[in-house]
């Protein structure tokens, strides 16, 4: 694989800035071996070049579960990951008379495992072929905007078929550096992911949103899946038959105990990053879109938390959505907050000045870069136009009956066309998910839920200034007034979508036969299609300049850093990363010096038995005897619980192994502190800190409080005495 110009800089630059490399960076695994004297200088064990093999020990062990990071932990095709990542699993396994989510669970053998439901994955990574030549020359051919997207959609959709010929496999085009590299990962797909073990919530979401994203913290934010396969060896469908899925490489435990100043690594698929953003871009979110969607998230909290008290079937069945919209409320808070701290945006208008004037100063040289940055300026104006009406109306059809309803109908028009030719998401290769996801709606619905969150979002629609209102949506509600929301939420209760048959048997319903439905929820999706058809259209008009001019621009960033010996890394977008660092604690703002480690006797000192911190009574007398199952810490004289380090971690890392200078497991990655969140945006390296739980805390509760002694002996870490 060829190194991304914008991604890579020289082994000199690196050499130049060591002092920033450490802690800050999410790096391509190729580059490792460029920057192995960082890598040494901060603790490093292993050679180098040994995790740029992205299929040898450890990479090899490290998987994706599509939203979240795990890593095999036996050949027996054990995976440990967050217990916050293994949530939706334990959500859907839970009902009011059995909730899994308080409980817990503990399957005793491996038969007695359950299904983490019907879209649950785990992606092993196969290999990457750099395909940047291919990408470039389809859009260099395109003649128009809308050409361009189109090209880059075409050759996507074949390169991904030709990737996927061979079963079994799931193949992803990345975009790196603004659009200077592309690259396509293939992997293993293995969809038999079951529940093994979690923690009560009392654990694993001990502090629950009070502490989110706060230090010092106590969590056990651990779980466990299995991944099946086939008997044949194959990834395969959900089976009784199945058999577990044998990994080329698993990590082991660590063998020497974890202290401060230790080296660290976390290895891992971290979502996205906007450090390359335009200032213009970073003022739009920071003004508009953290308080507005968070205060959104808020409202919806409320509502369904206040149902829920009402009614237990609610507040299970919308457990794991109110988390997710919890975690990202919670999350905007802190970025606002951080940005004010460091004064972000000044930040990103001193950076983006700087590269400005330079380019200024390169003559004809420099005036592509130039042009880019205003044609990028103008398109991030026009998308910012309509953004009131773009994020209601996307809720709004995308929300319960009315987001079955419109995918239906619009896998109806895609089924029309030759699978290569259809919308991404609508293809043969994405059934398997799109029919998950109707049937998992039966345990993520409740129609007297879904009615107050669709009526929320028509509330918020008729606020919209006349000039975003959308034509077929003030026909369909016919009217403007709370009596037309009604009046439109009783129709919409007729419809048959809640029913899991239902909207399974209009799969395979063609256009005409929705079109001519008499269902309310169908009627809306058809009459609100050609809109979103329309939009549709002219968002990828944009991103067909988009695919022209962010190359440009990014590259005389990178240039610009290359020229002041800086080094450049590109931007978190969901493909395989590793940032090292080394354990340590941080000083707050307010001056109060934090710990690296947290400790048991923390955990009791913060239980009020209530919830969230509602600790349980076994753990409490564990502690208060002092039982510490040989798991002690010389150091601290306790067993630890979580710790900090200088990583560089963001949303996508949690579950994320984190790794020491041997290689090792010694916790998982599931959190940032509070002061690290606007690190997304500007990276803070005096206040950023990854929070993990240790895997000796781990241990311990897999031995004292919620005992599992069949996982620790097939880790090879039998209980310690």
């Amino acid at each position: 694989m060829r190194h991304s110009a914008l991604a890579i800089a020289t082994f000199a630059a690196l050499a130049a800035s060591t002092g920033a490399i450490a802690g800050e960076g999410m790096w391509v695994p190729q580059q490792l071996p460029e920057i192995a004297g960082p890598l040494k200088q901060a603790g490093l064990k292993l050679d180098p070049r040994q995790l740029a093999d992205l299929t040898g020990d450890p990479m090899g062990a490290v998987v994706s579960l599509g939203g979240c990071t795990a890593s095999f932990v036996s050949p027996q095709g054990l995976v440990v990951t967050n217990h916050h990542c293994a949530y939706g699993a334990i959500q859907l396994n839970s009902t009011p008379e059995k909730n899994l989510i308080t409980l817990g669970f503990n399957a005793p053998t491996p038969k007695d495992e359950l299904s983490a439901g019907p879209n649950a994955r785990i992606y092993v990574l196969d290999s990457i072929q750099d395909v940047t030549a291919q990408v470039k020359a389809a859009i260099a051919a395109a003649p128009t905007p809308i050409a361009r997207t189109k090209a880059v959609e075409a050759l996507e959709k074949k390169l991904v078929a030709d990737c996927e010929a061979e079963a079994g496999f799931r193949c992803r085009l990345y975009s790196f550096a603004g659009g200077n590299t592309y690259r396509l990962f293939r992997n293993l797909e293995i969809k038999d992911v079951r529940l093994t073990y979690a923690p009560p919530s009392s654990i694993g979401n001990y502090g629950g949103e009070v502490d989110n994203w706060m230090w010092p913290r106590h969590t056990g934010d651990f779980a466990f899946y299995r991944a099946y396969v086939g008997r044949d060896g194959k990834p395969a469908a959900y089976s009784p038959d199945n058999v577990p899925f044998q990994p080329r490489r698993f990590l082991k435990i660590a063998d020497r105990p974890l202290g401060e100043g230790d080296f660290v690594m976390v290895a891992g698929y971290p979502g996205s990053t906007s450090r390359y953003a335009l200032a213009s871009d970073f003022d739009a979110t920071s003004g508009w879109t953290y308080p507005v969607v968070g205060q959104h998230y808020k409202n919806l909290v409320a509502m369904v938390e206040a149902a829920g008290k009402q009614n237990p079937d609610i507040a299970v069945k919308y457990a794991s959505t109110v988390k997710s919209w919890q975690n990202v409320m919670k999350n905007y808070d802190g970025q606002l907050e951080g940005f004010k701290r460091i004064d972000a945006a000044a930040t990103k208008r001193s950076e983006e000045e700087a590269v400005l004037a330079w380019l200024r100063g390169q003559g004809a040289s420099g005036k592509a870069g130039l042009a880019a940055f205003e044609r990028l300026q103008a398109l991030g104006e026009q998308a910012r136009a309509t953004r009131e009406r773009d994020l209601v109306f996307g809720q709004l059809r995308g929300t319960g009956v009315l987001g079955a309803a419109t995918s239906l109908y619009r896998l109806a028009i895609e089924r029309a066309k030759p699978d290569g030719e259809r919308e991404s998401g609508y293809q043969q290769r994405d059934m398997p998910a799109f029919e998950g996801a109707l049937r998992q709606m039966e345990r993520r619905y409740h129609p007297e839920m879904d009615r107050e969150l669709i009526g929320y979002w028509l509330r918020e629609y008729l606020k919209l200034p006349q000039g975003q209102r959308v034509a077929a949506v003030d026909a369909w509600l016919g009217g403007n007034d709370e009596a037309a929301i009604a009046r439109a939420l009783d129709t919409l209760a007729a419809t048959r979508l809640g029913d899991t048959q239902t909207r399974l048997s209009l799969m395979q319903a063609d256009r005409a036969t929705l079109e001519a439905s008499t269902d309310p929820a169908i009627r809306f999706a058809v009459a609100v299609m050609p809109t979103i058809l329309k939009l549709e259209e002219e968002a990828k008009t944009r991103a067909g300049e988009v695919l022209v001019n962010r190359p440009v621009f990014l590259q005389a960033v990178a240039d610009y850093k290359k020229s002041r010996g800086q080094f450049v890394y590109p931007d978190a977008n969901s493909s395989l990363r590793i940032t090292f660092g080394n354990v340590m604690g941080y000083t707050k703002a307010d001056g109060s010096k934090q710990d690296a480690f947290t400790t048991l006797e923390q955990v009791a000192q913060k239980a009020t038995g209530v919830e969230p911190f509602d600790a349980p009574k076994a753990q409490l007398d564990a502690i208060a005897a002092k039982n510490y199952g040989g798991l002690a810490d010389k150091r601290l004289g306790t067993v630890p619980v979580n710790f900090l380090s200088d990583l560089d971690i963001t949303g996508g890392n949690s579950g994320s192994p984190v790794l020491d200078a041997h290689g090792r497991l010694v916790g998982l990655a599931f959190d940032g502190n509070w002061e690290s969140v606007s690190s997304n945006w500007v990276f803070d390296p005096k206040m950023t800190r990854m929070i993990a739980v240790d895997q000796r805390y781990m241990r311990w509760v897999m031995q004292e409080v919620f005992p599992a002694p069949q996982l620790l002996a097939e880790m090879g870490v039998p209980e310690a005495k």
